[in-house]
Parts: C-alpha cells; sequence; structure tokens
C-alpha cells in the first residue's frame, strides 16, 4: 500500500478517498491529481508507484507521459501567438506555410487545425513511428497530401500529427521549434516542471507508462479512423524509449505531471494571467469558446464538440463535465485538463497506467463526478 501525500482541502476528502481507494486496489499504479481554484491549489496530491515492479514510489517531482494532453498544452502555445496578434486563426494556413495549401488545402484556415478539421488527421500509407520523428519529412508530406475529408465540414481527431502542424504554424511565425517555445515561452515563464519530449537528465524521475488493455474496436480500412490510427501506428510502449522522449512531438509526448499541467492551464481559467504572467487576453479566451464543429468525430467515432484549440462539453460523451464556459481535453489512458472559466478552475489528473479509451476513464470520471459535487 503507497499512501498519498500532499494537501487536500476537507470538503473535497472524497476525491482523496476516491483516488486512495482506487491506488490501494491496483487501479491505479501512480498519480497525480490537482485542483487549482483561482490561484489556490486545494488539492494537490500524488501517490502510488513509478513502476510496475512497486518498488519506486511516486513523488512530488515524478513525470510521466501524458499523451494527448499534451495538445492542450499546444493549442495554448498557438493562442499566445493569436494574442500577440502574430496567428490569425480565420485565415489561410498557407499563408504561414505556403507548402501546405497544395493538393486542394488552399482554403484550410488556422481554426481548422485547431479544431481537428483540416482534413489531415494522419500520414499516407506507408507509415511507422519513427516517421513522426523526423520533422522535415513528415511535414512536407503533411503538406503533401489530398484532405480525407471536405476541411471544416467535420472533425477527425489529428491524434499523432496535431503537434507537428500546430508546430509548424508556431515554427514558421516565431523561428523555433515547438518544444523549445514551450519552454522559453510558457513553462518557464510559470515555472511550471513540464516539456514537450523528455530530457536524458529527467529519466530518473519519470514514471514509464503501463500500456492499456488490448481494444477489440474492428475499423473498416478505408475508413478516417482507420487511416488515421494506422498513419502511424503508435504502441503504448513506444512512450518509454528514448527516441520517443527525444523527438518534437507536440501532440503525444509532454512529460509532466498535475500540478505542472494545472500550472500552465490554469492560464486559461484564470483570464490569462497566472502570478502576473500573462499570456491571454480575455478576447482570446473567448475565440476558445467558438465553436467549430459538433457531431460524431469521424476518428474517435463519439460526439463531440470543438473549439478553437479545446474540446468543448459534450453530456452524452463526458456527461460529469457541466455545459457550462468549460473546456479540456485529455490523454490516451484517461490523462484529464479541464479549465473552467466560470468557477476560474482548473482540473488535473496525470497518470501513468493506461485505462481504455481515449477521452477519460472512469477513473478520471470519478475524480470529476466528486470534484463537482463539492464545488457545487
Amino acid at each position: 500500500m503507497a499512501d498519498l501525500r500532499g494537501s487536500c482541502a476537507p470538503r473535497f476528502d472524497a476525491v482523496r478517498e476516491a483516488l486512495q481507494r482506487n491506488i490501494d486496489s491496483g487501479e491505479e499504479l501512480g498519480a497525480s491529481l490537482v485542483l487549482d481554484i483561482d490561484g489556490e491549489r486545494v488539492i494537490d496530491l500524488w501517490g502510488g508507484f513509478r513502476d510496475q515492479a512497486r518498488t519506486l514510489l511516486w513523488d512530488e517531482h515524478t513525470i510521466t507521459n501524458v499523451w494527448s494532453s499534451t495538445k492542450a498544452v499546444t493549442a495554448l502555445a498557438a493562442l499566445v501567438l493569436v494574442d500577440r496578434g502574430e496567428l490569425d486563426v480565420h485565415v489561410p494556413v498557407a499563408r504561414y506555410w505556403p507548402e501546405f495549401g497544395a493538393h486542394g488545402k488552399q482554403d484550410v484556415e488556422v481554426r481548422h487545425l485547431l479544431a481537428h478539421t483540416s482534413g489531415v488527421s494522419g500520414l499516407e500509407q506507408p507509415a511507422v513511428v519513427e516517421d513522426l520523428y523526423d520533422w522535415d519529412s513528415a511535414l512536407a508530406r503533411y503538406a503533401g497530401q489530398d484532405p480525407w475529408w471536405e476541411p471544416g465540414a467535420a472533425s477527425g481527431y489529428h491524434a499523432s500529427n496535431y503537434g507537428h502542424l500546430i508546430g509548424e504554424l508556431v515554427r514558421r511565425v516565431t523561428g523555433v521549434p515547438l518544444k523549445r517555445f514551450v519552454a522559453e515561452q510558457i513553462a518557464g515563464p510559470l515555472a511550471a516542471d513540464f516539456q514537450i519530449g523528455a530530457l536524458e537528465a529527467d529519466r530518473h524521475r519519470i514514471a514509464p507508462v503501463v500500456p492499456p488493455p488490448p481494444s477489440a474496436a474492428e475499423l473498416s480500412p478505408d475508413s478516417v479512423a482507420a487511416k488515421t490510427f494506422t498513419g502511424p501506428p503508435i504502441s503504448a510502449e513506444h512512450a518509454n524509449t528514448p527516441a520517443w522522449r527525444r523527438a518534437d512531438l507536440g501532440g503525444l509526448n509532454g512529460h509532466g505531471n498535475a500540478r505542472s499541467l494545472a500550472r500552465i492551464l490554469s492560464v486559461v481559467a484564470r483570464g490569462g494571467e497566472v502570478d502576473g504572467v500573462r499570456l491571454l487576453r480575455p478576447r482570446t479566451i473567448d475565440l476558445i469558446f467558438d465553436e467549430q464543429a459538433r457531431g460524431v468525430d469521424l476518428v474517435l467515432g463519439v460526439p463531440l464538440r470543438w473549439g478553437i484549440g479545446f474540446g468543448l462539453p459534450q453530456l452524452d460523451t463526458l456527461p460529469w463535465v457541466p455545459d457550462e464556459r468549460i473546456c479540456f481535453w485529455g490523454g490516451w489512458g484517461g490523462s484529464m485538463i479541464v479549465m473552467d472559466v466560470g468557477r476560474r478552475m482548473t482540473i488535473s489528473y496525470m497518470m501513468n497506467r493506461m485505462a481504455p479509451g481515449i477521452i477519460g476513464s472512469e477513473r478520471s470520471a470519478a475524480y470529476g463526478r466528486a470534484i463537482y459535487a463539492a464545488v457545487g
């Protein structure tokens, strides 16, 4: 048994108890959970183990691969440039990245990339995960592809290439790679322990991810979903390799914990400023809630609503997220980051034992329900 450490305000005892139960039962291996309300961390808990042998405790400084929760930070990076007037979500991507305008993509706008509606949700075959590590080659291939559906007509989750597409915009506008921009312009100023990829010097404190149970889902080979998930196919074990950790994968390989993700994304919930560091103005935050797509996502196969950069509440998919001024996203296996603008509240949950599914898990839902029951 591994007791939770950290702090938890008494009114959130049910949250602490739910997390402790899951660690005691083995549902969780190691995990961290933070609730920030207007700058006060009323929940800041961590516990369990970093390794499957249960010999290394998950401590305050443990980090792990957070999968697509990375996309929330990447979306924020783009919005920072929007806020500075350097990026316009309503103009064609080709204005910043001319090569992307080929093969019928000349009218794809920046907002379509941010909202997963561009029609470019993966690499054409043949594709292997190593193709994602070669930035220039991968970006040339995306630019040279035809869209897989009419851009803007529907969402199709950009599972493995979101960080490449948004990251290339960041690079074209600023001249620096996405991972460096995040380090210097977001994580650094906010003193957040988060990075895209992971430095070799941090290897000793990384909790390797534990793969989820195998999926029995069968997809039509010609479907957008099948093309996305095989372009390229990614296994959870890839995240535990040095090559993965060295790469600039702004949709997949962010390393951090609940505290660092909450620190960064609370910028959205707290009106754009955290402890004197302003990254966004209110009008830029308003852009997030400009609905871009509503309906069954062509890749994930569930009803989703997309704003600009983030998911918006969809009660038949995530019933515990109220249909209010809230935006969110999560990562494969169940990690979750929720920015509740109305309550100036940020929920952050990161773990290493992956559950089935991509949008949350039973565990994240249990913690989220308990939090909202307590705050009312």
